[in-house]
């Protein structure tokens, strides 16, 4: 991570083809295809025309479509959701906010406890693609206010009743004082592999009930939630100090620090961006063909700048990222030995770190490679390889990435607390902090 005056610079020369936002996509497609589905309470994509979702805090800062959508219930800002739906023209959609518990239940809380609104909210911008290829409508909410700390659940559906997404949103009352820190390398494995961090609660000013019991913590890397780590009980409780200490000894309470992500750029296709080693422009959609990537377990630590895996869209030759950047098909390889029993797959906040066969790479023999190909917006990208043992139902970035204490990556809290009486779990602290910010 570098530091705060480089890396503004850094993301401020990264957007100035003057982009819009989105974030992860869960599937690909072309016509839209969607079929009634159970909602699920997490970051999630249920119609395959739909693409590119984003969801961020408008601070109106060169970085803001990379700020995760989280809030301060007193000082709320607006959260925007933005994404696109592809082959699909104009339609009328239709959002919805839902309270959620800590463990991201849906809370048993009513509508008007939580909204000064009524629960039904239409997406009025909406925008065709300009000069792409690719044709698409671009949407854009202004997610309304609520009146509550907590989890939330934002709802797309179209008009009738079809689910096309969900994202999960933070509102957070300062009402606690939450103090996170780097902590102390665990044993020569956590030394070299993972990363500490530790963290205190005060809660002088706001009284709470059997805290060592009450008290749910969770810490999240990067805003990811693939990988979460719930504290359901504090290390100790200094009731003379009004503190709650969450301090860990094992390296399993520590996340691994991985390495920094793997960049692309391709916001334009008359010249080769970062990572890209050549644009077939002759074809429709346009194929660009990445650098072909190798292993970097065993390897040294390389300081480069990213995004913490996250993504930014643009076009550098029109400018207008809401409607003028186009979707390509990117081709990934990574050059290894064939893997046995178990698969590879890309990892990165463009697909909420989520398996799918979508993001599958496949292997191929003649070339030694794993390869695939992603329908991708325009942007400047971030992504891991993960290897997905076939016992396991998760992807181990470590395998292909390796994982050093020295990675820069961010890390927040968040603080729940039912209070004696109530019906949910509200999300009364939070607090960010950068390992190795530079």
């Amino acid at each position: 991570m570098i530091s705060k005056t480089a890396y503004t610079l850094f993301l401020t020369a990264l957007l100035s083809a003057g982009m819009v936002a989105c974030v992860p996509i869960e599937q690909q497609g072309g016509a839209t295809g969607a079929t009634q589905t159970a909602i699920r309470y997490e970051d999630y994509t249920y119609d395959q025309s739909v693409q590119s979702v984003q969801c961020y805090v408008a601070t109106g800062t060169a970085d803001q479509y990379l700020e995760p959508p989280v809030v301060s219930l007193r000082q709320q800002q607006s959260m925007v959701l933005e994404f696109d739906r592809l082959h699909v023209g104009p339609q009328r959609l239709v959002a919805k906010i839902i309270h959620c518990n800590a463990d991201w239940t849906p809370s048993v809380l009513t509508e008007t406890q939580y909204l000064n609104q009524f629960n039904e909210f239409f997406i009025n911008e909406v925008q065709s693609s300009v000069n792409t290829r690719v044709p698409y409508v671009h949407y854009q909410f202004e997610i309304p206010k609520v009146k509550l700390s907590g989890n939330y659940l934002l709802q797309v559906t179209e008009e009738g009743g079809n689910l096309l997404l969900t994202r999960r949103l933070l509102v957070y009352d300062e009402l606690v004082t939450v103090v996170a820190k780097l902590g102390t390398p665990t044993g020569p494995a956590g030394r070299a592999a993972r990363q500490p961090v530790e963290f205190n609660v005060f809660y002088k000013d706001y009284p709470l009930v059997n805290p060592s019991q009450e008290i749910i913590a969770v810490m999240r890397q990067n805003h990811r939630w693939d990988n979460v780590k719930t504290y359901p009980r504090p290390t100790f409780v200094r009731d003379d100090q009004a503190r709650l200490e969450y301090t860990f000894f094992e390296a399993k309470d520590h996340f691994l620090g991985l390495s920094e992500f793997r960049p692309f750029d391709t916001r334009s296709i008359r010249f080769n961006g970062v990572g890209v080693v050549n644009i077939n422009t002759e074809v429709s959609p346009v194929e660009v063909q990445l650098e072909p990537n190798r292993s970097r377990q065993g390897g040294v630590y390389s300081q480069e700048p990213d995004t913490d895996g996250k993504q930014v869209y643009g076009n550098r030759e029109y400018g207008n990222a809401m409607v003028n950047a186009d979707y390509t098909w990117v081709n990934f390889e990574l050059r290894e030995e064939e893997v046995p029993n178990g698969a590879v797959y890309l990892l990165g906040a463009f697909n909420d770190y989520r398996l799918s066969d979508t993001y599958r790479l496949r292997y191929d023999t003649e070339r030694n490679a794993y390869r695939g190909r992603v329908l991708l917006k325009q942007g400047y990208y971030n992504y891991y390889y993960g290897f997905k043992p076939n016992a396991s139902s998760e992807a181990d970035a470590a395998y292909f990435e390796g994982s050093h204490f020295s990675t820069g990556n961010a890390y927040d809290v968040l603080i729940y607390y039912r209070p004696p009486g109530s019906r949910a779990d509200l999300l009364i602290g939070y607090d960010e902090v950068y390992f190795n910010k530079r």
